[in-house]
């Protein structure tokens, strides 16, 4: 007979079936997924806060040059890496649509909890950039053609020229013109004067004043191209980044 310890299950063992066994090892994967998801929502959304900044909290920000060329660099960054990870790992080519949703729902929660929570801006002021489709994308690519060279090449490019087509359908109401007291501006420009930001000059400044740029001519293209062709640079060195945190080093018995 065996002997039994007070919770039912047999001496030296932990648990009293294997179905118990099996319970534990999908709750503990469960739970690390949840907590490495966190790492990645909470990394990759300083990195994001720090970088792009001020071109992604505010629709008055949301210009036709530098904010389709930074933040597309920016983003691209955590996505190689984590997409290098999942990808080398467990040949799971979603890696940069987790991470764009991971750092979505870190500006979401950002934007709710402290720009409209705390300091009362609308959220049609501070609303985060679409990254998701951008995500998709990378990773569509990476899995049809299984290699990540083509994926720094083509998927890259396409990561910078989709950015702005894809923010287009929610930004494009803000950049109507509108006149305002003589001065010709964007609607966007208009929500940004009657809400008043921390008083240094990099927020009391207004995208491209006193000029049609913001209604026409070829600005986006360039930046976009600009964009893509940086991305493809950011993804080799990230791509590398994510190797190394993939790599497994064993340590020798006779080291220990």
């Amino acid at each position: 007979m065996s002997i039994s310890t007070e919770a039912g299950a047999p001496a030296g063992k932990a648990w009293k079936s294997k179905e118990e066994f099996l319970g534990c090892v999908m709750l503990t994967d469960w739970i690390l997924l949840v907590v490495l998801f966190a790492v990645v929502l909470g990394s990759f959304h300083i990195h994001y806060m720090l970088l792009a900044g001020d071109w992604d909290f505010w629709i008055d920000f949301k210009d036709r040059r530098m904010w389709p060329t930074v933040a597309p660099i920016v983003a691209m960054c955590f996505a190689a890496a984590v997409q290098s990870f999942l990808w080398q790992k467990f040949r799971l080519p979603i890696g940069a649509t987790v991470a764009c949703l991971a750092l979505l729902t870190g500006e979401w929660i950002n934007r709710y909890d402290n720009f409209w929570g705390w300091t009362f801006f609308p959220i049609n002021l501070v609303f985060p950039s679409a990254l998701i489709p951008m995500g998709f994308w990378l990773d569509v690519v990476l899995m049809m053609s299984g290699s990540w060279l083509v994926t720094a090449l083509v998927g890259s490019m396409g990561w910078g020229l989709l950015f702005y087509p894809i923010n287009w359908p929610v930004l494009a109401q803000y950049h109507q013109s509108a006149e305002i007291d003589g001065v010709l501006l964007t609607l966007a420009d208009l929500i940004g004067f009657n809400y008043v930001r921390t008083g240094t000059p990099e927020y009391i400044r207004m995208v491209e004043r006193g000029t049609l740029r913001t209604f026409g001519k070829d600005v986006v293209p360039v930046a976009a191209f600009f964009s893509s062709f940086i991305s493809m640079l950011i993804y080799f060195l990230w791509w590398k980044i994510g190797t190394w945190f993939t790599n497994t080093k064993y340590i020798e018995v006779d080291d220990i």
